[in-house]
This record gives C-alpha cells, sequence and structure tokens, in this order.
C-alpha cells in the first residue's frame, strides 16, 4: 500500500476545505484523500490552531536578547584574539630591536 505525504500547506488548504463545505467525504473524494485522515486533520485543526497565534512581544524579546548575548560574545572573543596579536607583534619587535 503507497503511503502519501502531505505538505502542510496541503493539510490546512483541505481543512479549511471541509470547514467551508461542511463535508468531509467530499473534500477527500475531489482530492483524493481519506475521509478518516481529513477528519483527523480538521479535529487537531480545530483543537491546536490556536497555537500558531502564541508567539507574543515577550517571545520575541527573549529571543532577541538570546542573540544579542550570542554577538557580544563573537566580539569579545575577537577583541582578546585581537589584543593577542598585538601583544605578540609587540614582544617580537621589542626581541628584534625595532
Amino acid at each position: 500500500m503507497n503511503k502519501n505525504t502531505y505538505t502542510s500547506k496541503f493539510k490546512f488548504d483541505r481543512v479549511i476545505d471541509t470547514i467551508k463545505k461542511d463535508n468531509v467525504t467530499e473534500t477527500g473524494r475531489q482530492y483524493g484523500v481519506r475521509p478518516n485522515l481529513l477528519s483527523k486533520w480538521r479535529s487537531y485543526f480545530l483543537n491546536q490552531g490556536h497555537k500558531i497565534f502564541d508567539t507574543t512581544p515577550d517571545q520575541e524579546m527573549d529571543r532577541l536578547k538570546k542573540r544579542v548575548s550570542q554577538l557580544e560574545q563573537i566580539v569579545g572573543k575577537k577583541e582578546i584574539e585581537l589584543n593577542l596579536i598585538k601583544n605578540f607583534s609587540d614582544f617580537n619587535q621589542s626581541q628584534n630591536g625595532t
């Protein structure tokens, strides 16, 4: 038996079709998807669909703060590397009498 894989966009569109038409069987026939699978997608969407709106400004701010912290660490490492190179260069020049 061949198992189809469907994109999230396809699933979303078919669920919306079943809601608009209020007929899972007809939508299933139209797109070649088993009605029980469409019912499962629809049920999941109706129960979990609200989560797409869960992103809050606080979550976005936390993500941005984490990214700033990562970038600050990178800058700090680069400053250390530059100081080591400068110190090595100064030491090398003093050894060569330049």
